[in-house]
């Protein structure tokens, strides 16, 4: 009887053990079973103005942003600025500070990856650059100009513009009198030329990627002449002319006086350009007038005495429309004759471009 009993307690505590490994069975999942990685979702975004308050709703000036961004899974963002510009990074926040002074409205994208898969968000925002002068010459003192800020293009030809003078470091081509940069072409033989004038360039000085350029000149009279405020490339002697890009923020012919010019010099097209606008300014032998230019990674802007008349802004930028994402430096000149100068005045002895300050603003 004993041994019965015994041997019923096993069959039962066997059946209950079954009974407990079917119900764990049961209740675990198959690999085939298992939740499915989650999706990206829920991107979020959030963007802070510097500085930003009822009375300044664009911002302070700095041009700072702040972006603060999340996504459920995202192992990565992509963040695009409106301005041509983008940035990567793996954290939740990133600071950038815009360029180019004034009120700029910009479309932000903010993306969320994991993997090839991605979601997207966008915020629209207004923001505001106050320019701040980071370069200048103001031209005090007297005597050659300040060595520090401005080298010498030395020669004759004009570099493939058919020019006929003599470009020298000579006083008599350049020089600073009350508070003034004179840069003087003068009809005189001089090794081999005809005429003599001075281009002074910040090449390997002082160059700059975006921000506003403002000269303050007076432009010489006489048929002939050719005075220019210009910029290029500072990876000219790497990639050559015109892939390092030409930014003509003035040229003035003597033959057509009060016809003031500039253009934009790309791969896509050079030499006599399409890309010019031209405006009528009096008195500019006689009367001091600021030429401006306005640099973005949207556009460059030209202006004359703060009034806007030319903007370059290319709807495709790329290499051969938009060399424009690289230092430019500054160069001033008075040319005589060449292919935008024409003829030059038989009477002509001389000619002075005044300038009262060249600055540079970002």
């Amino acid at each position: 009887m004993a041994n019965y009993k015994l041997l019923r307690r096993s069959i039962l505590c066997f059946i209950s053990c079954l009974s407990f490994i079917a119900c764990s069975s049961g209740g675990e999942s198959s690999d085939d079973e298992l939740p499915q990685e989650t999706e990206l979702a829920n991107l979020q975004l959030d963007v802070a103005i510097q500085g930003q308050s009822s009375a300044n709703p664009n911002g302070d000036g700095s041009g700072k942003v702040t972006l603060n961004f999340s996504a459920d899974n995202a192992t990565s963002y992509r963040i695009s600025f409106g301005n041509g510009e983008n940035a990567e990074t793996t954290s939740n926040s990133y600071t950038y500070t815009y360029t180019g002074s004034g009120v700029t409205d910009y479309e932000i994208y903010v993306s969320a990856y994991k993997g090839s898969k991605f979601i997207s968000k966008k915020e629209e925002i207004s923001v505001y650059v106050a320019p701040g002068l980071i370069w200048a010459d103001e031209f005090d003192g007297s005597g050659k100009p300040n060595s520090n800020n401005w080298a010498y293009d030395l020669g004759a030809g004009g570099w493939g513009n058919n020019e006929a003078e003599y470009y020298t470091d000579r006083l008599e081509n350049a020089k600073v009198e009350n508070g003034v940069l004179k840069i003087t072409a003068k009809k005189e033989s001089f090794e081999g030329a005809n005429y003599t004038s001075a281009r002074l360039k910040t090449q390997g000085k002082f160059s700059f990627k975006y921000g506003k350029v403002e000269v303050r000149a007076k432009l010489p009279e006489g048929g002939g002449t050719w005075p220019a405020i210009w910029m290029l490339g500072s990876n000219i002697t790497s990639v050559g002319w015109p892939a390092c890009g030409e930014i003509d923020i003035m040229e003035h012919v003597g033959n057509k006086m009060g016809h003031v010019s500039s253009a934009i010099h790309t791969p896509s097209s050079y030499g006599n350009t399409q890309n010019v606008g031209v405006t009528d300014v009096t008195n500019v032998s006689s009367e001091f007038h600021v030429y401006g230019m306005e640099w973005t990674a949207q556009k460059i802007a030209f202006s004359v005495d703060g009034n806007v008349f030319y903007t370059y802004n290319p709807s495709d930028k790329n290499d051969q429309t938009w060399p424009f994402n690289k230092d430019q430096f500054i160069i001033l000149n008075v040319a005589m004759g060449g292919n935008l100068g024409g003829s030059i005045d038989p009477d002509f002895t001389s000619g002075i471009m005044e300038v009262d300050y060249v600055r540079v603003y970002q």
